[in-house]
């Protein structure tokens, strides 16, 4: 099988569980490190799937390779090249199939519980309701053509698929330890200084926070297999 494209923003936001399954389950991938210099490919003809990660900057900035990243989506869904976003990934998938990206309704640092609101929910991440992990302080519309999948209490639009394949994720069902450690570290002063009902503290993560990441990756184990079946050969 062809690697997926990995496009990532941020020095601080890597693939990081979704490496590790890809991994686990002999998956190739090419990292695409933008922050660092990588330029991304002209297509996606070599590639069997496309994963948009997170990082601080918004959809709506006017990088100087946002007009390369959405003709490569374009592509992507106008060939049914499987696409996974997490957080700004999904912001971005919605903002290049017609949806808007905005200021959330609260920030949200820290797990959240999520439920379904469609039938299809069940088929990606189960039938009952569940806890990923959030930073951020945008979120997405569900855009033209897509079904919601997933709402919170704090951020309405949680995540949904178009054509059955691409899928927008408002969490970061990517985290590990590390990057959860790094994270909270990086952040300790946006955390303190929130007064938002949607960020949790650092002291009240911290004591379950392998626990709590142990079960998030079951659940990512779920979605990733789920979207790794739309993969093209």
């Amino acid at each position: 099988m062809r690697p997926l494209a990995i496009v990532q923003h941020d020095r601080f936001d890597g693939p990081s569980y979704f490496a590790t399954w890809l991994t686990d389950h002999g998956l190739g991938f090419e990292l695409f490190r933008l922050f660092d210099g990588d330029r991304l490919p002209a297509d996606l003809r070599g590639f069997a799937g496309l994963c948009l990660l997170g990082g601080p900057m918004s959809a709506n900035d006017a990088l100087p390779y946002y007009p390369q990243l959405l003709q490569l989506t374009h592509e992507a869904v106008q060939t049914r090249t499987p696409v996974i976003g997490h957080c700004l990934g999904g912001q971005w998938l919605s903002r290049a199939l017609g949806g808007t990206v905005q200021a959330a309704e609260h920030l949200e640092i820290g797990w959240s519980l999520l439920e379904p609101v469609h039938p299809q929910a069940a088929d990606w991440f189960g039938p009952e309701p569940l806890q990923l992990f959030q930073w951020h302080g945008e979120s997405f519309s569900i855009p033209p053509g897509a079904t919601p999948l997933l709402t919170g209490v704090h951020c309405a639009n949680q995540a949904y698929v178009v054509d059955g394949m691409h899928l927008g994720m408002q969490f970061h069902c990517e985290v590990d330890l590390p990057k959860l450690h790094c994270w909270l570290e990086l952040g300790a002063e946006e955390m303190r200084s929130s007064h938002s009902p949607g960020v949790q503290q650092a002291d009240a993560l911290l004591p379950t926070l392998a626990s709590d990441t142990a079960r998030s990756q079951r659940i990512a184990d779920r979605i990733y297999a789920r979207w790794a079946q739309g993969l093209a050969g």
